[in-house]
């Protein structure tokens, strides 16, 4: 099984590369193979449609990435009520052909409160609109789920990723199995 992990936020010091991370090293611990793609590091051109970017390197890796994934976790930080911009442009470079039936876990990174939803509204939105198979269950991360590294260290919320986790998995081979007859 091949998992795509991705981090959508552009910042240094992420809590959302926390939950990336977090579902990475347990999906590795699983026996999954994974691929992360971190919108801070892996950087993209803005996305204008022009055929040339796609010859940028992590143009390239992404859309491999994306293409070889059997399912994706990605998570994104809350930015005025959305998904962050770098996290869109990251789908902007990809199309249905790399999701179409594809299982795919939403997890936001919020500043506390009631923040995370309006992401992961929109983020749902836009991966229906490239036609995966957005499980219905989502995580919010808040900051006391994190410790000073900004490492998901909560035990419930350590809980709740694993749970998506083991959907996420078992949709996957549901889907890749079938896919195969």
């Amino acid at each position: 099984m091949k998992i795509l992990v991705m981090n959508g936020s552009p910042t240094a010091e992420s809590r959302t590369r926390g939950i990336a991370e977090y579902a990475a090293n347990v999906l590795q611990e699983k026996g999954v193979e994974v691929t992360f793609f971190d919108a801070g590091k892996d950087r993209l051109p803005l996305y204008t449609g022009d055929t040339a970017e796609q010859e940028n390197e992590a143009v390239q890796k992404l859309i491999q990435a994306a293409d070889e994934a059997q399912g994706f976790f990605i998570c994104t930080p809350e930015y005025h009520n959305g998904m962050s911009g770098a996290l869109k442009n990251a789908l902007d470079f990809l199309t249905g052909n790399q999701f179409k039936n594809k299982p795919v876990v939403i997890t936001a990174a919020a500043g506390g409160g009631k923040g995370g939803i309006n992401a992961l509204n929109n983020l749902r939105t836009v991966m229906r609109g490239l036609y995966s198979l957005v499980i219905a269950d989502q995580f919010v991360a808040d900051p006391i789920h994190f410790n000073d590294e900004r490492e998901l260290t909560e035990e419930l919320a350590t809980l709740r990723v694993n749970s998506l986790i083991d959907q996420l998995m078992d949709l996957t081979k549901l889907v890749s199995s079938n896919s195969k007859n």
